[in-house]
């Protein structure tokens, strides 16, 4: 919601200081359609030539994302340490194999079915179960899981970067596409040099309204809400390094308590449980 209070506040800084020296708003509500259409128009048209159909939902999925911010909040890296703790502690006390019938069928697992959120989430699902399959496999060298997870987040991170990307692009390039919009309607005026300077400076002012909205939209919309995007994904990367942190340190032989000390130790600082709040949480842990 931040966002939508911040745009709120721009335009009424912006167009409030315009009134107060005196502005018209008659000449800019006359053009506003127009230009709208001329400068957003081009830069969907834009969007859409970039980037394929997938990249296409993925990006307007991201304004959910944009107004609502990181769905990961302290409860939730609460319960994934929980988690995390119990397969480490069972594959310590019971063997690898012990893991296979959570990471096989992980919809019928006790463990998983005890946090929702989690098993509803495909990528954390998926990285646990295949990495702690591999461990069963007796790919158990530190370094080498270290490294294949490190890339498979990167690319996860990456892929989930693209809206961002594709906004910043659509941002840098509104300036230009409003300027083409004020060109055109320089050359209206040029067609209309006859007329009086009165209606003259009315139709200049009107091709000007398209370098404003370019402008407006370019640094006042889209490179914020492009940015937001960005930090929303980092912050929820970090989500999925903390199954990495914890599996790689079970496998340098690490206690589980310490396992899953190394991963609360990666969750975001202001959404890090303390050292006490997931203590309280690993020893009500009830798992059949």
């Amino acid at each position: 919601m931040t966002v939508i209070g911040g745009f709120i506040f721009l335009l009424v800084t912006v167009f409030g200081g315009y009134t107060i020296a005196g502005g018209k708003f008659g000449i800019i509500l006359k053009s506003l359609p127009y230009e709208m259409m001329m400068i957003g128009g081009a830069a969907i048209g834009t969007f859409v030539m970039a980037n394929s159909v997938h990249h296409i939902k993925h990006t307007l999925g991201g304004f959910g994302k944009i107004v609502k911010g990181s769905r990961f909040h302290k409860q939730d890296y609460t319960e994934l340490l929980s988690l995390m703790y119990y397969f480490v502690r069972l594959a310590q006390t019971k063997g690898a194999m012990a893991l296979e019938p959570h990471i096989e069928s992980p919809g019928d697992s006790a463990a998983f079915n005890n946090f929702p959120k989690i098993a509803k989430d495909h990528h954390a699902v998926v990285l646990i179960c295949d990495y702690l399959r591999m461990v069963g496999m007796n790919a158990d060298d530190p370094h080498q899981i270290e490294d294949i997870m490190s890339k498979e987040l990167k690319k996860m991170k990456e892929e989930e970067m693209h809206p961002s990307h594709a906004m910043q692009s659509m941002a840098d390039a509104l300036p230009a596409l409003g300027i083409v919009a004020a060109v055109l309607g320089v050359i209206k005026t040029m067609a209309a040099i006859d007329q009086p300077p009165a209606v003259l400076g009315g139709m200049i002012g009107g091709a000007l309204v398209g370098t404003f909205l370019g402008v407006l939209l370019a640094y006042g919309l889209m490179g914020p809400m492009a940015t937001k995007l960005k930090g929303v994904v980092e912050e929820e990367a970090l989500y999925y390094e903390v199954i990495r942190a914890v599996v790689v340190a079970h496998l340098h032989g690490n206690a589980p308590q310490v396992s899953v000390e190394t991963g609360r130790k990666v969750a975001p600082t202001a959404l890090m449980p303390s050292f006490q709040e997931l203590e309280v949480s690993l020893q009500e842990l009830q798992i059949a």
